[in-house]
């Protein structure tokens, strides 16, 4: 009877313990990176520039696209009071934290309707308010079989600039 009466006592406690302990602790980077996406694509920029770190860089497709938060926000305030954002959605996301749970790093397989698949990397700092975008990346994933021919065409426009 005691056994049973400590059974009845401890499995809850387990469970909870266990139901806690299986709690991912990338979720509240998943939550950020799709409130980052979501309020682009609704064109909330202060929503989606209050997830950068104050020290946070964009960097964009384009070579000479490398933002630190106050010029992307520059760049891209005109087309959000507009109400235009831009939608990427996440089909695959792997999150890795540091040891210590200060530091996190991410990539990502993105949707987008105009260029197709892209990638979104980057790294966050844990904050005493929660983690921050230190530093988002956004690039084009080329197939081994296009490599070639397309990094030509890239020499060659940089070439001729």
């Amino acid at each position: 009877m005691k056994t049973l009466l400590i059974l009845v006592l401890v499995i809850p406690f387990v469970s909870l313990t266990n139901a806690e302990a299986t709690q991912p602790a990338t979720t509240p980077i998943d939550q950020l990176l799709n409130t980052f996406h979501q309020s682009a694509a609704t064109a909330n920029g202060e929503v989606y520039f209050s997830l950068f770190h104050r020290n946070g860089v964009f960097i964009g497709t384009d070579a000479g696209e490398r933002w630190t938060v106050n010029q992307f926000q520059e760049y891209a305030q005109p087309y959000f009071s507009q109400g235009k954002g831009w939608t990427y959605t996440a089909s695959t996301r792997h999150i890795d934290i540091s040891e210590d749970g200060q530091f996190a790093w991410f990539d990502e397989l993105l949707w987008n309707e105009k260029y197709g698949q892209c990638r979104g990397s980057g790294a966050l700092i844990k904050t005493p308010t929660g983690w921050k975008i230190l530093q988002y990346h956004l690039t084009f994933p080329i197939p081994n079989t296009l490599a070639k021919e397309l990094t030509e065409k890239i020499k060659a426009h940089i070439t001729k600039e």
